[in-house]
């Protein structure tokens, strides 16, 4: 049953993976055997990343990649690909947030979240599939949508719109790749404790939002680990336009 979870002949795309869930997952599929490409804006982040996985004997290769900038998405892709072989696997994660109530949104609040979140990772996701295409090659697609993709809280309307989008973008790309043998599926992920917003969840309102959760707990990056494996190798074969969730049963509620 090992093999079934086997990504040792994938090349593996990580956007975001300078920290958090992104640089999580790419110590997870490295460690499983896959060559990572670590992309993101913090070059130095990804350095010391990329160090830490070759020196556990995996393959990886830094690269410098801002999703929001989508003159730069092909030259980046390049790179990857010049440094560790054709793209078969994209998990397409970077993304940010910002925290205010709609009426406080600001058009450059807004342009920045989209761009990044639904913006950057529709066209990245278009530019690989366009290789995938051209090499006649089986492909997979894994978009981080989010919880909040699904349902709502308040003060991260964009956010959640974007992340609302990408489930969307997740099914109409599936549906028009089938026939090319890519499949595209995401993973929405519920609230997970890292670097980011580890200090919140010891404040009043994050101990009364963990409560909401349905196990009584927030989620460690590790508890994405089995979903990510599925969804990036091929026990997912027969998977496409699906959303996976990983919440803690948070959307029970």
């Amino acid at each position: 049953m090992s093999d079934l979870f086997d990504v040792s002949k994938e090349t593996i795309l990580v956007t975001g993976a300078s920290q958090g869930l992104g640089r999580q997952f790419a110590r997870v599929l490295a460690a499983h055997g896959a060559a990572v490409a670590l992309a993101a804006r913090q070059t130095d982040k990804l350095k010391s990343l990329e160090e830490e996985i070759r020196g556990k004997g995996g393959r990886a290769a830094a690269v410098a990649l801002d999703v929001t900038d989508t003159a730069s998405i092909a030259g980046a892709v390049d790179a990857a690909e010049a440094a560790l072989g054709p793209v078969t696997v994209l998990i397409n994660n970077a993304g940010i947030a910002i925290e205010k109530l709609a009426t406080e949104q600001t058009e450059a609040d807004w342009d920045a979240v989209i761009g990044a979140n639904l913006k950057g990772a529709y066209f990245l996701a278009t530019e690989i599939a366009r290789r995938m295409i051209a090499r006649k090659q089986e492909g997979n697609i894994v978009n981080i949508a989010s919880v909040l993709g699904i349902g709502v809280l308040k003060a991260v309307s964009p956010y959640a719109i974007s992340k609302a989008g990408i489930i969307q973008a997740t099914r109409a790309m599936a549906l028009e790749l089938a026939g090319q043998n890519i499949r595209i599926n995401a993973l929405a992920p519920g609230y997970i404790d890292t670097e980011m917003n580890h200090a919140f969840w010891s404040t009043p309102s994050g101990e009364r939002l963990a409560k909401r959760i349905p196990q009584r707990r927030v989620g460690a990056e590790s508890d994405l680990d089995g979903a990510i494996l599925l969804l990036a190798s091929k026990a997912s074969r027969y998977m496409t336009g699906s959303v996976v969730t990983v919440d803690g049963g948070f959307l029970l509620n």
